[in-house]
């Protein structure tokens, strides 16, 4: 499968991440989109609230104005940041009154995340979800499998 240079990028650098303790949710420069783009925290100010796909007037410029972060639009990093956040079990936008995990760096939380994240990177290049595992086990549920008790 051919995939593109950005994805292959984020996709090394959120790996590194991952297997390297240095992913965080709460943290702008060490969450997903933080990660993608070099441990650096100016995308925070594309939106007034963490987790929104709502872009503020900063944001909504430097999209209309067709700027890239790493490969990446304004709408098109929020969009992974809410991938990401949602995944690690997150009630969005993040704010002190909403549910959050009660230890948002367990592993299991953060693969949960960077498999939404993964999820939408594809989705963003409109190429096969490459975490779904189905085609590899030729699977196809069948409507009886559906049907739940």
């Amino acid at each position: 499968m051919t995939t593109s240079k950005r994805f292959e990028s984020a996709v090394k650098k959120l790996y590194t991440a991952f297997h390297n303790n240095t992913l965080h949710p709460e943290d702008c420069k060490q969450c997903a989109v933080g990660n993608i783009l070099n441990n650096q925290d100016f995308w925070k100010h594309l939106s007034d609230d963490h987790g929104s796909l709502k872009l503020n007037y900063v944001g909504l410029v430097n999209q209309k104005l067709g700027k890239r972060f790493n490969g990446y639009s304004p709408m098109e990093l929020l969009q992974i940041e809410q991938a990401f956040l949602k995944g690690c079990g997150y009630v969005l936008p993040i704010h002190h009154s909403h549910n959050k995990p009660s230890n948002p760096t367990n592993s299991e939380n953060l693969f949960k995340g960077l498999s939404s994240v993964i999820e939408i990177l594809c989705e963003l290049d409109h190429i096969p979800n490459v975490m779904d595992c189905s085609k590899l086990f030729a699977y196809q549920p069948k409507k009886k499998d559906l049907v739940l008790n």
